[in-house]
């Protein structure tokens, strides 16, 4: 399988990813992020993308995977409610739009 995986800076998505890269049903993990793991794996590609709200810029990097867990999240914290749903709902919506459309068979997790 070939997944993607977003928010592995994070504790969630860094736990995934450990897991995916040690993985023998996983042979390749693309991971987007808004800064970089600073992290080396014959596996791990790597694509560093500012506008969670726009994939467009970077849709051709996305071609022919499997499965996304998409772990990114912010927390409730201090947010109003309309804000929260924006980077809650916003982007994941926004995101599983974008992987359907080029992987219809995807999972999406």
């Amino acid at each position: 399988m070939k997944v993607i995986i977003t928010g592995t800076t994070g504790m969630v998505g860094r736990g995934v990813l450990i897991e995916c890269l040690e993985s023998p049903n996983i042979e390749e993990v693309l991971v987007i992020n808004r800064s970089s793991l600073q992290m080396q794996h014959p596996k791990l590609k790597e694509v560093i993308h500012k506008d969670f709200f726009n994939f467009s810029s970077i849709k051709e990097e996305l071609k022919g995977y499997d499965a996304c867990f998409h772990c990114m999240g912010v927390s409730s914290i201090g947010k109003k409610e309309e804000e929260y749903h924006r980077f809650t709902y916003g982007i994941t919506e926004e995101l599983a739009k974008t992987l359907y459309t080029i992987n219809p068979e995807m999972v999406f997790n």
